[in-house]
């Protein structure tokens, strides 16, 4: 007996404790709780060590020509945040600032991430109490037959009521967590959107500049046979006067004039509409014109070429990192829909007081008060839940092909683009050597036709092969050009090494492990793997 008393008071206190560290446990699990769903993990970059399947040369070939000069690829070399001043044009530079401050789809994608960004600021106040002041005067009148008193009659009075109503909602299974990771990611989605409209500006105004400056040298290179054939028109018209050429010689020449002027007019219209082209970009009507011109001449072809490690191109690549981003917000919906099926808990609270005149609403003695807990449990819905979670399922896999498509899409880009350096650069010197020889051969044919040794349907073939000898030539200087800003925006455009771009930037992953360190009510989540 004395044994069962003194135990008696030690099991109770046992017991208090147990019931206490239940309660404290509750609370914790109330407060922290737990985000159901997939955590959401990067997926890997492939495993491969090149982007062709034979290694390409390390450096192309050079032509004694402007923009023959050699080109050097350079591994693992990381990509300057604005690459087309390596084409040392001041014009360029020029335009594409321009571009980059009045372009109205760059100011576009500029405030999509802004919208992006507050409704992920919006989502952060879930996870405080709302807190709402409530104040109402109402003049009413009362019967008293409500309260059962025969007769008729009643009163008039004025109720003043001024309360504060407190609502928080537990996020027990991390609905509101998984909402909130969505939202950044859509966030995330936009600030990639944002580069990808950033690097396709800029690419477009290097590579419509660059078609610019070829229209103008193609427009001076057929000028210039104009203006040949012409003389020779004029020769012809010479020798037919004295009777030493048939006057069929006479209509071929001027046959072979009037077809090549023929081709101006198309490259003029070319040109015009080149140049409207430009005047969009930098936000200015086509009346308004771009301001600058620009010729082959001026430009410069990069020597040095980076390329980047096929490891790093997931990570450099705006259009990958946005697909990642679609990806990882498709995980967080499976979240969201899950924890749609799990009960959600709300804890509200008031405290206010009233009168039936203003001073008494001061009165302590009229205070009203007010405590509860909510809870919501799901439990007929008639499939509604579990096929918006299927369906939920459904995008995630939808979001992950989507995503491999975009990477293989992404490496076929630089494959095509680096295999393409190395033919233009072949290309052109195979048109340095045919404009060379055709340069030849018609300065040869003028020669001997002046003196009888060959005929005149022998000038005009060589006429018609320098014509377009030369013209082939101004286009494969343009090509190694535009195939060079083509490789810079299939590696991503640096972006990532700009000063308005913060260092810090980090994948998926990354933010899931920081979100799970950090779980604060302003940045209550957990982040990151497949459902």
């Amino acid at each position: 007996m004395t044994q069962a008393a003194a135990a008696g008071p030690l099991t109770g206190i046992m017991g208090m404790r147990t019931g206490s560290w239940a309660i404290c446990s509750l609370v914790a699990l109330m407060l922290t709780g737990c985000a159901v769903g997939p955590n959401f993990h990067s997926p890997t970059a492939p495993a491969v060590k090149g982007y062709t399947p034979k290694p390409l040369a390390q450096k192309t070939v050079a032509t004694k020509v402007a923009g023959g000069e050699a080109q050097t690829f350079e591994p693992g070399r990381d990509i300057p945040p604005q690459w087309w001043q390596l084409f040392h044009s001041k014009a360029l530079n020029s335009l594409i600032i321009k571009a980059l401050k009045a372009n109205p789809d760059l100011q576009a994608a500029r405030a999509s991430l802004t919208e992006a960004r507050e409704n992920v600021y919006a989502a952060e106040g879930t996870f405080l109490p709302s807190i709402d002041l409530d104040g109402t005067a109402k003049h009413q009148k009362i019967s008293y037959a409500l309260f059962g008193r025969p007769g008729t009659g009643g009163t008039q009075y004025t109720l003043y009521n001024a309360s504060v109503n407190v609502t928080y909602g537990i996020d027990l299974f991390g609905y509101d967590r998984r909402q909130l990771e969505s939202y950044e990611s859509q966030a995330d989605y936009q600030r990639f959107q944002f580069e990808a409209a950033y690097l396709t500006l800029t690419s477009n105004v290097v590579t419509t500049a660059v078609q610019e400056a070829s229209l103008r040298a193609q427009i001076a290179a057929t000028q210039e046979i104009v203006a040949s054939e012409k003389q020779q028109l004029d020769i012809l018209r010479q020798q037919y006067a004295v009777g030493a050429i048939a006057r069929s010689d006479v209509l071929a020449q001027q046959t072979a004039l009037a077809q090549t002027q023929a081709t101006l007019p198309p490259l003029e219209k070319q040109l015009a509409a080149t140049r409207n082209l430009l005047s969009t970009f930098v936000g200015n009507l086509p009346s308004q014109g771009p301001g600058a011109m620009f010729e082959l001449a001026t430009l410069q072809l990069p020597a040095q070429l980076p390329v980047s490690l096929p490891s790093k191109l997931v990570e450099q690549r705006p259009d990958i990192r946005a697909a990642e981003a679609q990806l990882h917000q498709a995980s967080a919906k499976v979240g969201v829909a899950t924890a749609a099926m799990l009960p959600q808990i709300s804890l509200t609270g008031g405290y206010g007081r009233v009168g039936t005149h203003t001073n008494e609403v001061l009165t302590p003695a009229n205070a009203i008060w007010n405590f509860g807990m909510g809870l919501l449990q799901p439990i007929f819905r008639g499939g509604t839940l579990l096929h918006e979670r299927r369906a939920a399922v459904a995008a995630y896999k939808k979001a992950l092909a989507q995503y491999r498509a975009t990477v293989l899409t992404a490496f076929r880009n630089v494959a095509d683009t680096l295999r393409a350096l190395q033919s233009d650069a072949d290309a052109l010197a195979a048109r340095a050597d045919a404009d060379s020889s055709a340069g030849n051969s018609l300065a040869l044919a003028k020669e001997q036709f002046k003196v009888g040794a060959v005929s005149y349907l022998e000038l005009l073939n060589a006429e018609k092969s320098f014509e377009q000898a030369h013209i082939s030539l101004v286009q494969a200087q343009a090509t190694r050009y535009a195939d060079t800003a083509a490789l810079f925006q299939a590696l991503g455009g640096g972006w990532w090494n700009r000063n308005d771009v913060s260092s810090g930037i980090k994948t998926a992953a990354q933010k899931s492990a920081d979100s799970t360190r950090h779980m604060s009510a302003k940045h209550h989540q957990r982040r990151g793997a497949n459902p």
